[in-house]
């Protein structure tokens, strides 16, 4: 399985994607998409796959309001930048809003958030855990069908409910937006979060809630199923944590922290979570700091983690950085073996099945 910093080269290099493709008329037979949907656990129900590539783009950190402060008197907004570091790169994502059609038959601008954070969740979800995927390697193509009524059903068995009227705007919202990413200046990726959405229309919805819609994901996400580049994760927990940070922070341990053990820390600092996330945007860095407590000490009350201590780094008087140490629960370190004996289990049922961990190139825009 290749690592991060190869599968990041890769990923990165690729140029923009080619809008308005179809979904196959036919399922198509893929090995990759059985070992995506296939998870070991006693409860298969609460776990999810998280693809560190695509969820190193921070997409949903703005607030309403800063959206708010963004729009014009009309409602409208100009593309914003944020610029991040992934892997100690440098990259700048530009969010373009997507512009949605009032009642009275102006448009508002609307930025992706957390809603939309949390329908994207749902999706991938309903993806692999009601056989409503399409995955072709060679085209390195991924669709999703779903129904609103069915988001709407995963958000609540989540404790994240969601009105229809609310899901429906988020998906406008996930297939309006455009992301634009750079990598040291150099624009290297362009899409949306939903791509090349195909939507019922607005009789066949009111008559029929669980008519589907469908769209295609990203090629990051794509792009993981072929290399098997994702890993397992409680997605259940995730869903209950109340603040957006302390479900960035989470995932950062699922991807990082693999080995997790009593006998193994981690350590984190607050300059990584600072330039990583997005979520860290206060005034005051104590007050950024608070906030990253308070995101530690709800992952100790969700039963991720066991203890956490901190030591300041400072510069005279200022403090300049803070490293977390933090100790995993054993549930938390038993839900990582799970999740790396399901990386040497997929790349041995590939070998099994005669094949091999696909390396297609990524294909160009023309």
């Amino acid at each position: 399985m290749p690592n991060s910093e190869d599968s990041a080269h890769k990923v990165f290099s690729m140029a923009p994607e080619e809008p308005k493709k179809k979904p196959p008329i036919k399922a198509i037979k893929s090995i990759q998409l059985d070992l995506f949907s296939s998870f070991l656990s006693n409860d298969k129900s609460t776990v999810s796959n998280t693809v560190e590539l695509w969820e190193s783009i921070p997409k949903y950190f703005l607030t309403p309001h800063q959206v708010e402060k963004l729009r014009t008197e009309k409602g409208l907004a100009e593309p914003y930048k944020w610029s991040y570091l992934f892997n100690g790169t440098p990259f700048t994502v530009k969010i373009q809003p997507a512009l949605i059609e009032q009642e009275d038959g102006s448009y508002k601008a609307f930025f992706p958030s957390v809603t939309e954070e949390l329908v994207e969740e749902a999706l991938k979800k309903i993806f692999t855990d009601q056989n409503l995927g399409i995955h072709d390697p060679e085209k390195m193509e991924t669709w999703v069908k779903f129904s609103l009524s069915m988001i709407a059903r995963e958000l609540k068995a989540r404790g994240r409910s969601r009105t229809r009227v609310q899901i429906k705007q988020s998906i406008k919202i996930m297939s309006g937006s455009i992301i634009t990413l750079y990598r040291e200046g150099e624009e290297v990726w362009e899409g949306s979060i939903l791509q090349d959405l195909i939507t019922v229309s607005r009789k066949k919805y009111l008559s029929e809630t669980d008519a589907q819609h469908v769209a295609r994901l990203p090629l990051f996400i794509s792009h993981a199923i072929n290399q098997l580049d994702y890993r397992q994760f409680n997605y259940d927990r995730l869903m209950r944590c109340n603040d957006q940070l302390t479900r960035w922070i989470y995932k950062k341990f699922v991807h990082r922290y693999k080995q997790a053990s009593f006998l193994n820390d981690y350590h984190i600092n607050y300059s990584t979570i600072r330039e990583e996330s997005g979520f860290l945007q206060q005034d005051r860095a104590a007050d950024n700091r608070k906030k990253v407590i308070k995101a530690i000490e709800e992952l100790i009350s969700r039963n991720v983690l066991f203890s956490y201590e901190t030591k300041e780094h400072r510069t005279g008087r200022k403090i300049v950085d803070v490293t977390y140490t933090v100790k995993p629960s054993q549930e938390f370190a038993k839900e990582q073996k799970a999740a790396n004996k399901r990386v040497t289990d997929g790349t041995e049922n590939i070998k099994r099945a005669g094949g091999k961990i696909q390396q297609i190139p990524f294909p160009s825009s023309s």
